[in-house]
């Protein structure tokens, strides 16, 4: 099977694809209509070839993405917002204004920048410091077992925290819809909701098996970091220099975990490879379900947009600067 250069997310009430060279988000609003975002996409490490070193190319994608996927969450969750109001207006026998409203821009930076800070205490910080009052920081290999242990035990029952609640089910069916669509594509089958329905919804280059990847190949690396820093000063690093240091290898930590990401997506119908993707595979039974056909519709919508297909199906649709 090919492992074509398309990537997406699900977001609210729709999904966003991206290929080498565009961003599509696609939105059902609340009428049934598809609204259609669209830009332009290059990546830094195709612009710059000193950037698309292996690993380097990582590092600068695990960041794109990142920025990427926040802007048409915000996106989505604009529209959603406008349609609840939209629908409030109607209920109240008002007449709703159309006309765009602006984002907040700094409100967002903020929301953003407390995200990341609490992302980075609970899953970053919290395992280490969990691991050094248990007093196994002297072992380096057992120290990083430790915390990647607790890393991953935080990571998976936050996960399962959130499939509990139904508006997160419906992300995690539109992220079965992008799954199944790139699948579809991927095996040149036909667009449609029917064929696409006939795919699996895990995928070994999904962003959950990414963070899976990220954690096992943290433990290892920390572990060696950790190792040598010993051995030059003489004794194992406290909890705020240990931090320090492992948050620094995050950008190799990134790149390396991306390289056998894509490895993995090139390699899958290898028996080993196939071994060591199952626990991401397992994880995605969590993070997708299965869509509904309008939800493929949908998905596949913004796939072929992001492809550069023109489509009938899409009734409203803005570009970047919308």
């Amino acid at each position: 099977m090919p492992d074509l250069n398309v990537g997406g997310q699900a977001v609210i009430e729709g999904v966003m694809m991206r290929s080498k060279d565009r961003i599509a988000t696609a939105v059902r609003i609340p009428d049934g209509r598809i609204l259609v975002k669209t830009e332009p996409y290059s990546s830094l490490s195709n612009r710059k070839k000193i950037l698309s070193l292996p690993i380097l190319r990582g590092a600068i994608s695990f960041v794109e993405m990142l920025i990427i996927g926040i802007r048409t969450l915000n996106f989505s969750a604009d529209i959603a917002m406008q349609e609840a109001e939209k629908e409030e207006a109607l209920s109240k026998g008002e007449v709703y204004n159309e006309k765009e409203k602006k984002s907040n821009n700094l409100m967002l930076g903020f929301s953003v920048l407390f995200a990341m800070t609490v992302g980075i205490f609970l899953f970053f910080f919290l395992p280490l410091a969990f691991a050094s009052w248990l007093g196994v920081e002297k072992e380096a290999i057992g120290f990083n077992l430790m915390a990647g242990g607790i890393r991953l035990t935080m990571f998976i029952l936050y996960v399962w925290g959130i499939s509990l609640f139904s508006e997160f089910n419906r992300i995690f069916q539109y992220h079965g819809a992008e799954h199944k669509s790139i699948y579809a594509h991927e095996m040149g089958d036909e667009l449609t909701p029917e064929s696409a329905s006939k795919h699996t919804r895990f995928h070994p280059r999904c962003g959950t098996s990414f963070i899976l990847i990220v954690a096992l190949n943290a433990i290892a690396m920390y572990a060696i970091s950790d190792t040598i820093y010993s051995l030059l000063v003489g004794h194992p690093p406290t909890l705020l220099t240990r931090f320090g240091i492992h948050f620094s290898l995050l950008p190799l930590v990134a790149g390396s975990s991306y390289e056998l990401l894509k490895l993995s997506g090139k390699t899958r119908d290898n028996k080993l490879t196939q071994i060591l993707i199952k626990p991401g595979l397992w994880l995605q039974k969590i993070t997708t379900k299965e869509p509904s056909k309008d939800q493929l519709e949908v998905a596949i919508v913004a796939l072929e947009t992001a492809l550069g297909v023109t489509n009938s199906r899409i009734v409203s649709e803005r570009t970047a600067s919308s």
